[in-house]
């Protein structure tokens, strides 16, 4: 079609002759028979000198003393005229000496479907226009919280228990039960945490908070109270705090952290003092390698045989847990898989129990954490089968649900 016509329509037509005939004897039946029906000035060759009417294309597929094939129309006039063009067409009954059967498969609107590109395409505009600004906004909040971390996860002491940073120099220690702990209130801006890991208190705990002032965070449920007990026989305590009842420290939010411990921070942040460690430097191992003191929770071959057979003839789950394993390391953050693989959710880790319904069809839960009988309770009700995290809390009734720790598996160590 010349180049001042706009194609509106595209007449497709399909057609069926009882011989062997070519395109050329197609076009020229389509010229030829609808000369004169409607006019002189609905002819197609009129119409084309007009740009009404674009250039035919045929195709013909000949064999056995048979031609079939399609033809296509472009056209530039009102719907009207091309449904009359359409309807002369059909009327075709003979091409050359041959009986012939032609018949309309379909009229399309071409600024419908230019719309329709359009329309995809300003949607994929949008798509790369919005993922580039959320990307954008997610590194512009990653460097404003790396600029607010006060301090790292390093460990401490022969027995490598995690604790941030700050222990070494701070006038006032927060003991915690676990690393998760710690890594929460690293978030919450308090890095002078460091975990007792268990009721059995480390010798290089007294060691650490000897001449300091000491704050207990403890969890709200009953095996924290025995750790208490424990610690008070060991540590100088000067206060207690308490997670809210049945919650752990690992699952509070950086805000409920601050409000519980609010009374503490500020004389902690207003004293400026140098403190001298009685203790070697030898034991400042700044390194985020954790490996629990427990020997239940020590690399594969110290736990039971059951635990081993399932690792062993699961290697698919092995693998992707070593892929995600460094992903949420240190985050608090979980990740739910489904059969496949395929990460159907990740969530902070004090969230999980709240959204865990949300991963329909989700089998395996890997947790930057201490694995809890609150939690299992929650993976049991959406039918998740395997639990991967740090070690398990006190666990109080059995389950169908596989729990394995990442030392178990030969992960992180």
């Amino acid at each position: 079609m010349p180049n001042t016509g706009i194609v509106k329509y595209h007449v497709k037509l399909k057609f069926e002759v009882d011989g062997l005939v070519e395109k050329a004897d197609i076009i020229g039946a389509i010229f030829g028979q609808t000369e004169g029906l409607l006019g002189p000035e609905m002819n197609l060759n009129e119409l084309q000198k007009v740009s009404k009417v674009g250039r035919i294309e045929v195709n013909v597929d000949s064999k056995s003393n048979m031609a079939k094939g399609d033809a296509l129309i472009p056209m530039s006039t009102d719907i009207s005229t091309a449904a009359l063009i359409a309807a002369a067409i059909e009327s075709i009954d003979k091409v050359g000496p041959f009986q012939a059967k032609f018949s309309l498969v379909g009229i399309d609107d071409i600024r419908a479907i230019k719309k329709k590109i359009i329309v995809d395409r300003a949607k994929k505009i949008v798509q790369e226009w919005a993922t580039k600004t959320i990307s954008e906004g997610e590194e512009m909040l990653r460097d404003v919280y790396d600029a607010s971390k006060p301090g790292k996860l390093t460990t401490f002491g022969n027995a490598q228990l995690a604790c941030g940073t700050g222990v070494f120099e701070s006038p006032l220690i927060i003991l915690v039960e676990g690393r998760a702990d710690v890594i929460n209130l690293l978030r919450a801006g308090f890095d002078n945490a460091i975990a007792i890991e268990g009721a059995k208190i480390d010798e290089s705990v007294t060691k650490l908070t000897s001449g300091k002032k000491v704050i207990a965070f403890l969890d709200g449920d009953r095996a924290a109270d025995l750790i208490l007990k424990e610690l008070h026989g060991l540590v100088n305590i000067h206060k207690v705090l308490r997670a809210p009842p049945g919650k752990e420290v690992e699952e509070c939010t950086p805000l409920e952290i601050s409000e519980i411990l609010k009374e503490i921070a500020e004389p902690a942040q207003d004293q400026q003092v140098t403190v001298h460690h009685q203790y070697p430097k030898s034991d400042r191992k700044q390194q985020s390698k954790y490996e629990p003191r427990d020997s239940e929770y020590r690399r594969p071959h110290n736990h039971d045989e059951k635990t081993k057979q399932l690792i062993e003839n699961n290697p698919e789950i092995l693998s992707t847990v070593k892929e995600v394993f460094p992903q949420i390391n240190e985050t608090l953050e979980a990740v739910v898989l489904d059969n496949s693989m395929k990460t159907l959710l990740k969530i902070p880790v004090s969230d999980i129990v709240k959204k865990l319904d949300t991963a329909e069809g989700g089998k395996i839960l890997v947790m930057d954490g201490i694995i809890t009988q609150r939690l299992i309770d929650a993976a049991d009700k959406v039918g998740i089968e395997y639990i991967v995290g740090h070690r398990t809390g006190e666990l109080k009734k059995s389950t169908d649900i596989n729990i394995i720790t990442f030392s178990q598996m030969g992960v992180g160590n």
